[in-house]
């Protein structure tokens, strides 16, 4: 303790003048623990802001307790293994949390200070002890705050799985489905063309038509629910590019196109050279996903043209139709998946996969689709697919 005394400049302040407080009062009233132990943690000396805190009285701890003896059995180790080493190597330590034992036996956390030093040729250490019971109650919160993130963080990641997986068993029913929904589609359409080719009145032949349009249509959403699965759930849409002629493909696909829209004018322009290296019959599905596309949010009245262009290094399928521009708004995720171009006027009229397909079929090729829109020019979708020189 005279340490703390040389320490204050107060060694020699035994007594003062009226008024004046005595350093050893200083020391009692300081507001921390002060305790001073030899080389073996035995209490030298004590304040009785420690004894207080510890509901000890001095006589009870100095020359009869060791300070390690009023830690907890996991603070007495640490102090053993870690804060005493440190002592010995560094002289001093500081910010240690422990806990102590009160008289009554009740925990009290603090931090703690402390200093090794020389005095009278005796190995001795000072103590400076503060209560850390709001700072103990503070981090208790911490952790437990940390923890009900944790817990929220993993309850929203297994939310996260759950519609994951259910979208993933959504997906692969949805495969599965329009995979069985082919064979009574195609049966369908074959028994319409057989009685075609009988006698038939002229109501019959209408009511035939219409079958078979409808049964088109049918079998243009499967084959598009089944590239929907593949390109989720597969590697992306598969392609088969071989030598083609790119004008009579597209013509042939417009010719088809014609029939499903009887109503509306289909004009197809070429231009360039026809031959090309490609998928025929995914640029035949792309023709119709883009036609489609076009009688379905395009002006009824107005003609939808489509135009087939060779180039050295890329050739191109645009279609176009006039009719209301495309909200600026959704032009960036247009060929999202699940988009449609005009909800507020064509619901009903699609489930958004056309455009989608279109894109997935223009990467696989290795090509790309855009789109521009407006009032005096009408909406222009445009395939652009690059091939190589010798082709």
């Amino acid at each position: 303790m005279d340490a703390f005394l040389a320490r204050q400049g107060l060694a020699t302040q035994n007594a003062g003048p009226a008024g004046v407080t005595e350093a050893p009062d200083l020391l009692d009233q300081a507001p921390c623990g002060l305790a001073q132990t030899d080389a073996q943690g035995l209490l030298r000396r004590v304040n009785l802001t420690f004894c207080h805190w510890l509901g000890y009285t001095a006589d009870e701890l100095v020359g009869r307790r060791k300070l390690q003896e009023l830690l907890t059995t996991g603070c007495r180790i640490f102090h053993q293994t870690h804060s005493l080493p440190l002592l010995q190597m560094q002289g001093s330590v500081s910010e240690v949390r422990v806990q102590m034992l009160r008289k009554d036996g009740q925990l009290l956390p603090m931090l703690l200070n402390a200093r090794r030093h020389t005095q009278d040729g005796e190995v001795v250490d000072e103590y400076a002890l503060f209560i850390a019971q709001d700072r103990d109650r503070y981090e208790k919160e911490l952790v437990q705050a940390r923890t009900k993130l944790e817990a929220m963080v993993a309850h929203a990641n297994d939310l996260q799985a759950q519609a994951s997986d259910r979208a993933m068993f959504a997906e692969q029913m949805v495969g599965i489905v329009s995979h069985d929904l082919r064979n009574p589609i195609m049966a369908m359409l074959m028994s319409a063309e057989l009685l075609g080719k009988g006698v038939v009145t002229p109501e019959q032949s209408e009511v035939l038509a219409r079958i078979l349009r409808a049964g088109d249509r049918a079998s243009r959403l499967i084959a598009n629910l089944l590239d929907l699965t593949q390109a989720r759930l597969g590697s992306g849409l598969s392609v088969s590019p071989q030598a083609m002629e790119l004008h009579a493909t597209v013509a042939g696909a417009v010719q088809e196109l014609s029939q499903v829209f009887p109503d509306r004018v289909l004009h197809h322009v070429q231009q360039g050279p026809s031959r090309c290296i490609a998928d025929a019959d995914r640029l035949a599905q792309l023709v119709g996903n883009l036609v489609s596309n076009a009688m379905a949010y395009g002006e009824s009245g107005a003609p939808v043209l489509v135009t087939s262009t060779r180039e050295k290094a890329f050739f191109s399928i645009s279609v176009q139709n006039r009719g209301r521009p495309i909200p600026a708004g959704i032009m960036d995720g247009l060929f999202d998946l699940m988009v449609r171009g005009c909800d507020e006027v064509n619901t009903g009229r699609s489930v958004g996969l056309g455009l989608f397909i279109v894109s997935e079929i223009a990467k696989a090729h290795g090509g790309t689709v855009s789109v521009t829109s407006t009032l005096e020019d009408g909406t222009v979708f445009t395939v652009v697919i690059p091939q190589a020189r010798a082709s």
